[in-house]
């Protein structure tokens, strides 16, 4: 779930009236969200970088809301206060509509070339006429870019975004793609030109922008966009141009989408000029711009593009469980944005999908909607009318629960905390954060993920672990975590073509290491286990360098003469890139040989 983070005084403006923070918890659950947490930037720096760091940081409160995956409407501020403010009936849902120049003059226009086929082959573009910033909506405008990149965009490989002050540069623009020997300008807040080949070095350990070389370094040509005097715009998905930045100043926004994916570029440029057009000079309008294709078609867009969905009153009625009037039921509707009216003929209902419910796809979505309106709270508790048939899935064989409770026996004594984590996840977490080449982790992709957070199924504990340990920093010190559970690794050996494993894993965090804390775990499941220290028959360790661990601070565990864990203190690197501050120790143990 994306958490959008909002200023809790300019949100109580911006929705005309103040809550206590009880009472806007209750309205997030009635409108299908969560207040995730009650903090502040100078809470966020203390717990992260210490106290010291934290001197001077603000004090304003923020509220850190779980919005849905797919509602990208509600990302930004302005998305989260407009759904509120007509969920609460208190605005009606505006109308988007795309409009020509106003001057009668030609629309802008993006000419794509041929070279962009092989690198990045689709581009979307609009405009913002006549807006007007303050530092807030300025800093959510950005904001907003870099949650859908995060979340539609799939971490800019789908989709990138990119916002230029049209009043500095002319068009036609072009959008290409060159050698990266062949490009050169001067990228977003830099002071010098550099050539594509020097940013790719550049970046390298840039902490935002290293994390998208990957998409383009390895192809022969970089995508580019150039104005009508060879000015650049823009080297997606990696850095925009420095000379068409936007400011506070900035009053016209030339918008462009690159993608692979047509249908996610469309989708994310509707987003962010529904969301930003409400301060325009003509709120909810949007300039059209035109793009030329190869191949000589030219579309225009945004699409702003409604639709009409027809749907039975008893439908809802007999799905959700309740027993609603259809004029009922489309007024409930409406309140989520989705204008609805009774068509006339028997309990039928129109229900209108904005451009901003990209997330509306099925009846069963307008369903959902339904139901959330009404209050899940509303509805009464009964029994299914039909027969459902839950199979669960138990383990037949009794050693492997018998082990797992004598392995839990060392939760007391050691005070450690058990968790139970979801075993799919993003490959960063099993890869990059953890110092690991992803094409090494034998993991299982997800051929569809729904987001970027659950990519593979996990190929090993500790990950888990540790973000449940950034999730639970203000706790008190020492944080003491494991877990006992399957794992899943490629396996060309099976026929499904991939086997579960059962693992161990314990992690260790506090001020110093731990690391006699991690042996001393190591040696009490050993015992628990029946398995005495010796090389031949017993279990032993000895020094070992894995890419996870700090140099010299891992050693790998043997049983029996094999392989089957490592213990050690973590890289720095990996506990900064858990948003971690504070030394940690981790063991990880393959269990499965003792079952």
């Amino acid at each position: 779930m994306p958490t959008v983070s909002v200023k809790r005084d300019l949100l109580f403006e911006a929705l005309g009236q103040k809550y206590t923070d009880e009472e806007f918890d209750e309205l997030c659950f009635e409108f299908g969200l969560e207040l995730d947490e009650i903090t502040s930037e100078k809470d966020i720096i203390s717990r992260e970088q210490g106290d010291e760091k934290a001197e001077g940081a603000s004090d304003v409160v923020l509220y850190k809301i779980d919005v849905p995956a797919n509602r990208y409407d509600l990302l930004c501020l302005e998305g989260l206060v407009r759904g509120l403010q007509v969920f609460k009936e208190k605005l009606e849902a505006p109308r988007y509509k795309r409009v020509s120049p106003a001057d009668g003059g030609e629309p802008q226009r993006l000419v794509i070339t041929d070279e962009t086929a092989s690198v990045r082959p689709h581009a979307v573009a609009a405009v913002l006429r006549n807006i007007t910033f303050t530092q807030e909506r300025y800093e959510s405008f950005i904001e907003l870019q870099e949650k859908l990149h995060q979340n539609i965009c799939r971490k800019r490989t789908l989709v990138a975004i990119g916002t230029h002050d049209l009043d500095t540069i002319s068009g036609p623009f072009t959008y290409t793609a060159k050698p990266p020997g062949d490009i050169r300008f001067k990228p977003l807040n830099q002071s010098k030109e550099y050539t594509a080949t020097e940013l790719m070095s550049l970046y390298k350990t840039d902490g935002h922008l290293r994390h998208y070389l990957h998409i383009i370094e390895n192809e022969p040509l970089y995508p580019i966009i150039y104005d009508s005097n060879g000015i650049v715009l823009s080297m997606p998905p990696v850095i925009n141009g420095d000379h068409s930045k936007i400011s506070l100043n900035t009053k016209n926004i030339f918008i462009e989408c690159t993608a692979t994916d047509l249908t996610k570029a469309k989708t994310t440029l509707d987003m962010v000029v529904t969301m930003f057009s409400e301060y325009c000079e003509e709120p909810f309008t949007v300039e059209e711009a035109e793009v030329v294709y190869p191949d000589g078609r030219l579309c225009v867009y945004p699409e702003l593009a409604y639709r009409t969905e027809t749907l039975s009153g008893d439908f809802i009625n007999k799905r959700v469980g309740i027993n609603e009037s259809a004029e009922s039921i489309a007024q409930l509707l409406t309140r989520m944005c989705l204008r609805s009216e009774v068509s006339g003929e028997g309990d039928l209902i129109q229900v209108e999908i904005p451009p901003t419910r990209a997330d509306v796809i099925h009846a069963c979505d307008i369903m959902e909607d339904a139901a959330i309106a009404y209050g899940f709270n509303n509805i009464f508790r009964s029994t299914p009318r039909t027969y459902i048939y839950i199979y669960i899935y138990i383990y037949i064989h009794a050693s492997i629960e018998k082990t797992k409770r004598s392995i839990l026996k060392f939760k007391n004594p050691y005070q450690f905390i058990k968790t139970k984590i979801i075993d799919i996840c993003s490959e960063e977490d099993i890869a990059d954060k953890l110092r690991k080449n992803i094409a090494e982790t034998r993991a299982v992709h997800i051929s569809n993920p729904k987001t970027a957070e659950f990519q593979v199924a996990r190929t090993c504990l500790l990950p888990g672990l540790l973000k449940t340990l950034a999730a639970n920093r203000k706790m008190p010190l020492p944080l003491k975590l494991f877990e006992i559970s399957d794992v899943v690794l490629k396996d060309e050996t099976k026929d499904v073509g991939a086997r579960n494993n059962r693992r161990l894993c314990a992690v260790y965090y506090n001020k110093s290491p731990g690391f006699e804390v991690i042996h001393g775990l190591l040696d009490r499941v050993m015992q628990l286990l029946d398995v005495k220290p010796g090389r031949n028959q017993g279990y032993h360790i000895q020094a070992a360098e894995d890419s996870t661990f700090f140099p010299g601070r891992c050693a790998e565990i043997f049983s029996c003469g094999k392989s089957i864990g490592h213990l050690g203190v973590l890289h720095p690197d990996v506990i900064s890139r858990f948003e971690l501050t504070m030394p940690c120790s981790a063991i990880d143990i393959d269990i499965e040989p003792f079952l």
